[in-house]
C-alpha cells in the first residue's frame, strides 16, 4: 500500500510569503508608474499564480496592458522575485513542527501551488524546506492548475501516492475546490490569503493553528473516504 500523503498549498499556507510578493509586485507596476497596492489587497491579489496577480494588480490600477507589455511585466516580476528569495517569507507558527508530527507518523509530504514551479523550487530550496517534499508542483507543471482535479491527481501521482490515501490543506477556495475536485478530503486554513471566509468555503476541517493539525487528524479524515 502506498504511503498516505498531506499535499500542501504554499503562500499563505505553508509559508507567510506576502510582504515578499508585494515588494515584487509594486516594483513590477511601479516601472508604469503606478501607484503601489497594499496589504489591505493581499486576499484578492494572491492564490491563482504571479500572472493572475499582474493583472489583478493593474485591473486595481485601471490600467490594461497590451499582451507584450504583460510579458515584460511578468519577465520583470519573476527577475525581481527570484533575486530577493526568500526575503521575509518564513512557515506559519506551528507547521515546522506539525511537519514533523506528520512524518513521525508515517505520512508523506508534498506541496500543490499556483505559483511557478520553478519559484516553488527555488523558495523552497532556500528556506531548507525542500528535501521534506516528495513532490512539488507548481502551476505550471501540468496543462491544468487548481481549481483544476488534474492538478491534485498529478500531485499526487508525482508523490508515488493514491487519491484515496491523499490530503489536501489550503487557505483559498482554489484549494478547497480543487481538493473537492480530486474526491480528496480538506483542511481549511482561516489566516492565509483567502478573501472569502474558510468557514464558507466548506472544507473537510479547519484548524485555527498548526497544533491542530495531528497524524490523527488527518488519519480520521482518510477515515472518511
Amino acid at each position: 500500500m502506498s504511503q498516505p500523503l498531506v499535499i500542501f498549498d504554499l503562500d499563505g499556507t505553508l509559508l507567510h510569503t506576502a510582504p515578499d510578493l508585494l515588494d515584487s509586485l509594486n516594483h513590477t507596476i511601479s516601472s508604469m508608474e503606478l501607484a503601489p497596492v497594499t496589504f489591505d489587497d493581499i486576499t484578492y491579489l494572491v492564490g491563482s499564480g504571479a500572472r493572475v496577480m499582474i493583472d489583478k494588480a493593474l485591473q486595481l490600477r485601471n490600467n490594461p496592458v497590451s499582451a507584450e507589455e504583460f510579458e515584460a511585466l511578468f519577465a520583470l516580476f519573476l527577475t525581481h522575485y527570484s533575486a530577493s528569495m526568500p526575503g521575509r517569507s518564513e512557515p506559519y507558527p506551528g507547521v515546522l513542527d506539525a511537519m514533523a508530527r506528520l512524518e513521525d507518523a508515517g505520512y508523506a509530504l508534498a506541496v500543490c501551488t499556483n505559483k511557478t514551479e520553478i519559484m516553488a523550487h527555488r523558495l523552497l530550496e532556500l528556506t531548507g524546506l525542500m528535501p521534506r517534499f516528495k513532490a512539488v508542483t507548481g502551476g505550471d507543471t501540468f496543462a491544468v492548475r487548481k481549481p483544476d482535479a488534474g492538478h491534485i491527481h498529478g500531485t499526487i501521482d508525482m508523490a508515488g501516492a493514491h487519491p484515496s490515501l491523499a490530503v489536501m490543506i489550503g487557505d483559498s477556495v482554489n484549494d478547497v475546490q480543487a481538493a473537492a475536485n480530486a474526491g480528496i478530503p480538506s483542511i481549511g486554513i482561516p489566516f492565509g490569503y483567502s478573501d472569502t471566509a474558510m468557514e464558507n468555503l466548506g472544507p473537510d476541517e479547519i484548524i485555527g493553528h498548526y497544533n491542530e493539525l495531528t497524524p490523527e487528524l488527518v488519519g480520521r479524515l482518510l477515515e472518511r473516504v
